[in-house]
């Protein structure tokens, strides 16, 4: 039964990083409820839905050329910034003690979920506001070190940001998150294998459930209304902040 759970949730969140992310707060959880304890729960979901981002960011790879070719996007610098900022956030998961995560958990999900409905639901243009490229380089860095802490909802936190530099169509903007994804990842999921956290029975499931629906969601993404998945990842965001708040550390 728990076997299916892990399954079901890993392609819920490939499709739902495929369309508009938010995916690991359903692998999270899902491994907890496997008996993982939360720092590798979080470790382990984040290995585990790796392969998919890769796997979706090939797919949309001509948004990413047209993001690269787009004069107000320094895509070498925001790349190098993502590897370091991953990095340095899984460095610091590994000097977090579980007790103390665990009572963060509740918190992170909270802060993830509240920028995420913000990004979804606030209608665009009510605030033009914008950073200049050193503020988006900060802006990111931060962004990044976030994904490589703990990564539920950092693909909006990365979208708001760069509706910072003016950008509006959604499938460049998704395809060079897809690409700051996979690269904080690389640098978090290396410091994770490395110190030993990686349950790798249930990463593979996480892995193989994750590519199947980021396909999945990759072509359902112009037939699924975008704010119906996005209504869906809040709901599942505001549940699990309750669910985290009352569970005992």
């Amino acid at each position: 039964m728990i076997f299916v759970l892990v399954a079901l949730a890993a392609f819920t969140a490939g499709f739902i990083n495929a369309v508009a992310g938010g995916g690991s707060f359903l692998t999270f959880p899902a491994l907890i409820a496997a008996g993982l304890p939360p720092i590798d729960a979080n470790a382990s979901s984040t290995v585990g839905l790796s392969p998919a981002q890769i796997a979706t960011g090939y797919a949309a790879r001509r948004g990413l050329a047209a993001a690269s070719a787009d004069k107000r996007v320094n895509v070498p610098v925001l790349a190098t910034i993502s590897l370091a900022g991953g990095l340095i956030g899984g460095l610091l998961l590994l000097v977090t003690p579980q007790t103390v995560f665990s009572r963060i958990v509740p918190w992170l999900i909270l802060f993830a979920t509240a920028i995420f409905a913000a990004g979804s639901f606030l209608r665009p243009g009510t605030k033009e506001f914008k950073l200049n490229r050193t503020g988006i380089f900060a802006a990111q860095g931060l962004v990044a070190i976030y994904g490589g802490y703990f990564g539920g909802g950092v693909g909006i936190l990365m979208l708001a940001a760069l509706t910072l530099y003016g950008l509006r169509d959604i499938w460049l903007m998704n395809s060079l998150k897809i690409l700051l994804s996979v690269l904080m990842n690389v640098a978090a999921v290396v410091t994770f294998i490395i110190a030993g956290l990686v349950h790798w029975q249930w990463t593979i499931v996480v892995a193989v459930g994750a590519i199947a629906g980021g396909y999945a969601g990759l072509y359902a993404a112009r037939r699924v209304p975008e704010q119906m998945v996005k209504s869906f990842v809040v709901a599942v965001g505001l549940v699990l902040t309750v669910y985290f708040f009352i569970k005992p550390p």
